[in-house]
């Protein structure tokens, strides 16, 4: 079988070298369990994984032991499973050992976050974040987007014309990319997958680290979240749709942050205003998912004015932006703005220096300067702070609109690159 390389790879390598342990982190069948074995393969070390029912046992009965398994790395896959007793056996091993690469620790939820664990093991470990494909690994593109919208923006506006078309983009918003999701052609196998992804995630992965009454109120209100993606999301409006309490819906939001289904967005604030809007936007974290929920499929999007374009376009866009930020040493969070005046910028990066970038998506074939307005009004507060404004949207050109102010098409995120 060939093998997509990962993103991830060379900076787990890095990792691992420096660091005693390393936790590898990402929503379930993200490639997490691939990457280990051809770590595996190429550099050495020993593979467990928790979800081999034996192994498990093992863990559970003996974590003092278990921990000390094999040649290092030792890689266990689902350390989730162990609880805390395992991480504390890793603990003890490491606290008596500085030596770098001792373990690798992979879980399909924030695992070291979650009650039922108690220990951090702060200044011990360091993350990598394993997410779905990112176009650039399927292409083969360079990952570097986010650096050069700080940067040489030239690369990016010097582009030839992108072979990228609506229909292909559509396309591409509904498949998403899980791995096994990129193997299935037919739109019916993928909504039969994600059927059972949602209900494997929410009644093994929440049930490992929560209680939930009502589990099967999680897949509706991710459907929800995903319903109003790029919107404020106003918990006493889907606690009311849900007929839940809002104590209940912030829970169950938190539950679906941990197992990687959802990801937040905090407001940017850099005292430009007092009148900034301070709810953090919710988005699930893949398109392919986020197409599932709301139930459309590609030949649906190409229609002229379908109303789900707009937050397939803005979750796709959300999904990149995170994946390649995850493998980037830009030091770059994710941020937006909106204040209660109307203004918004749909995403801004910031840099530890303080520069930052906006970022508007808009799910059309034509852009024109009225697009520009709310980035360059930011643009007028923050001043020299202002690395530059984007517009990504459908077109094919990518298009200067003066004064740091650009349009690029979406495939600009991968170099235009074709699959």
């Amino acid at each position: 079988m060939n093998y997509l390389p990962r993103l991830a790879q060379d900076r787990l390598a890095e990792r691992t070298g420096a660091f005693r342990v390393v936790v590898v982190n990402g929503p379930r069948q993200a490639g997490k369990t691939t990457l280990l074995r051809l770590f595996e393969a190429n550099r050495g070390g020993s593979l467990r994984s928790l979800d081999d029912a034996t192994t498990l046992r093992s863990a559970l009965a003996d974590p003092a032991g278990f921990v000390r398994f094999g040649a290092t790395p030792r890689m266990i896959d689902e350390v989730q499973r162990g609880g805390d007793d395992l991480v504390v056996a890793i603990k003890y091993v490491v606290d008596r050992d500085d030596t770098p690469g001792q373990f690798i620790l992979s879980g399909s939820t924030r695992f070291l976050t979650v009650p039922t664990i108690s220990e951090s093991l702060a200044g011990r470990a360091v993350f990598v974040e394993v997410w779905p494909f990112a176009v650039a690994e399927r292409t083969g593109a360079p990952a570097d987007f986010c650096a050069l919208l700080f940067g040489d923006s030239a690369q990016l506006t010097q582009a030839a014309t992108s072979p990228w078309t609506r229909d292909r983009y559509a396309d591409l918003f509904c498949t998403g990319g899980y791995p096994e999701v990129l193997r299935l052609q037919a739109a019916n196998l993928r909504h039969g997958w994600f059927d059972g992804y949602l209900s494997t995630v929410v009644l093994r992965d929440v049930a490992s680290f929560a209680q939930v009454r009502h589990a099967e109120i999680l897949p509706r209100l991710l459907a929800l979240v995903t319903a109003r993606a790029g919107s404020q999301l106003v918990v006493s409006d889907v606690a009311q749709s849900l007929q839940l309490n809002q104590a209940t819906v912030r829970d169950y939001l938190t539950h679906l942050d941990t197992v990687f289904l959802t990801g937040r967005v905090s407001p940017w604030s850099s005292n430009i205003t007092t009148r900034l809007v301070k709810t953090p936007k919710v988005y699930p974290t893949d398109a392919g998912l986020a197409a599932h929920l709301l139930q459309v499929d590609a030949d649906a999007l190409t229609a002229p004015g379908h109303s789900s374009l707009g937050a397939m376009v803005e979750c796709f866009v959300y999904a990149e932006l995170t994946r390649l930020l995850a493998v980037s040493d830009l030091g770059a969070s994710l941020h937006f703005y909106r204040d209660h005046d109307g203004r918004e910028v749909d995403f801004v990066l910031e840099r530890r220096n303080g520069q930052i970038v906006g970022i508007e998506v808009k799910a059309s074939s034509s852009v024109g300067a009225g697009d520009f307005r709310h980035l360059r009004w930011l643009r007028d507060r923050v001043g020299d702070r202002f690395a530059g404004g984007y517009v990504l949207y459908l077109g094919t050109e990518s298009l200067p609109f003066g004064d740091g102010m650009t349009a690029l098409p979406l495939s600009a995120m991968w170099h235009h690159h074709d699959l």
